[in-house]
């Protein structure tokens, strides 16, 4: 006998890209930046809680992040997608919001580099 589920009809499709080997540089420097990115920010976030009891907020780590990509240091962020490295700073501030939560999942951990396959 047929369940409700069995007549809602899901599919799922499995996709795989074969990027160029200029598709692969921007994608390995774009999953670095954000990496990067990441992990500066939680840096700062502990530092900041650590030695000045201060919360720093997301549009602070935002206008942060706007500052210094325009410093020579660190023009590389300029080399990728601005939306990914904005998007990373939103994944840190969920996961600090969820750490705070009643469903806390622990604390934010810092992004580790993946091996090559």
């Amino acid at each position: 006998m047929p369940t409700k589920n069995d007549d809602l009809g899901h599919k799922a499709y499995v996709f795989r890209i074969y990027p160029s080997s200029e598709q692969k540089v921007l994608l390995a420097k774009t999953f670095g930046c954000v990496r990067w990115v990441y992990n500066h920010w939680l840096d700062i976030r502990k530092t900041a809680y650590a030695d000045r009891k201060e919360s720093v907020s997301y549009n602070k780590c935002s206008q942060q992040l706007t500052d210094i990509k325009k410093s020579e240091k660190y023009s590389f962020l300029k080399e990728v997608d601005s939306i990914a490295l904005q998007q990373a700073l939103r994944h840190l501030d969920e996961a600090f919001q969820s750490f705070f939560s009643s469903q806390g999942k622990g604390y934010p951990r810092y992004k580790a580099t993946v091996s090559q396959q």
